[in-house]
């Protein structure tokens, strides 16, 4: 039996053993509140897509050229359209800064061989046809065209004013039909022919067309005007006159109307003077008239006074 007081040889080391495992319990405890920093995972580059490459290389030698090609033709297609419209923007600065009263002076002065006239609707008002005669006081009116219709059932509020008032100042006179056309054409042209009575010694019917239909097609155009002309020369027995802008006519209807006289608008400040093919060159719509309270259209005759009267209904 061993003594009481006799110490066990293990307890030192057993005591050791329990202090360690406490404080690495200890220890465990601390460093699970802290928890640990995540790496940052190394960005993974993609690898290079071979189909988007591809579809790049078709892109960059197929699309773009096709696309070029096509851009090219159409300004190629509408080059009439836009070096009318740049010069047109160039030539209003140009409006702006010089007397447009000058220009008018200058271009019937440099055509004094011809006849000049003037064209109006109910736009001009009530017109006192006594100081008409001359235009800027210097210039004798020949002839002028009256607005009488327009569309299928539209007839000018002044025609029949006006149309009375040049005959009785003995003034050669002319009527135009101002054509829509996306309205049916040989209504127009029944409108006009019930609404004028031509007589001996009046211009030829006129046919004004200005702007392209958009609900038909440029064929379905050119159909109707021939349709409109053919029935009107039918009534009037004489072959009618057809107004356009100089750019609309060469697009549109030079290959198609070149058997019927032409009067060209063309209000170009750089355009000085008359083509030998036009029989009448509108080239203004700015000029100041006595007798007529606004700016009125003016236009020159491409001939004398006996060519003028060869052209009147006999």
């Amino acid at each position: 039996m061993a003594k009481k007081d006799e110490k066990n040889p293990l307890e030192p080391i057993l005591k050791a053993s329990e202090k360690s495992r406490k404080q690495a319990l200890k220890n465990a405890q601390s460093v699970k509140k802290k928890a640990p920093q995540k790496r940052k995972s190394p960005v993974k580059r993609k690898p290079q897509n071979k189909k988007k490459s591809k579809s790049f290389s078709f892109k960059k030698h197929i699309i773009l050229p096709i696309f070029l090609i096509a851009f090219l033709y159409a300004l190629w297609h509408y080059r009439y359209t836009l070096f009318y419209f740049v010069e047109n923007k160039i030539e209003k600065r140009y409006e702006v800064s010089l007397d447009n009263e000058m220009r008018v002076f200058d271009v019937l002065s440099g055509h004094k061989n011809l006849l000049y006239g003037i064209d109006i609707s109910h736009y001009q008002g009530r017109i006192d046809w006594e100081p008409v005669m001359k235009i800027q006081d210097s210039f004798p009116v020949s002839f002028v065209f009256v607005r009488a219709t327009a569309g299928k059932d539209l007839e000018d509020r002044k025609y029949k004013q006006n149309w009375k008032a040049l005959k009785e100042n003995s003034i050669y006179r002319g009527a135009y039909h101002y054509y829509r056309p996306d309205e049916n054409s040989i209504q127009q042209a029944i409108n006009f022919i019930n609404t004028v009575k031509l007589e001996k010694g009046d211009l030829p019917p006129v046919l004004d067309i200005e702007n392209v239909p958009s609900t038909q097609s440029i064929d379905s155009l050119k159909l109707g005007l021939k349709r409109w002309l053919n029935r009107v020369e039918n009534h009037y027995k004489v072959k009618p006159i057809l107004y356009s802008g100089e750019d609309f006519y060469n697009r549109f209807l030079y290959e198609d109307f070149e058997e019927y006289t032409i009067w060209i608008a063309n209000y170009r400040f750089l355009k000085e003077t008359i083509e030998p093919d036009w029989k009448f060159w509108q080239f203004t719509d700015k000029a100041s008239v006595p007798g007529c309270l606004t700016a009125v259209d003016v236009n020159i005759f491409n001939g004398d006074s006996l060519q003028l009267k060869k052209l009147l209904m006999k």
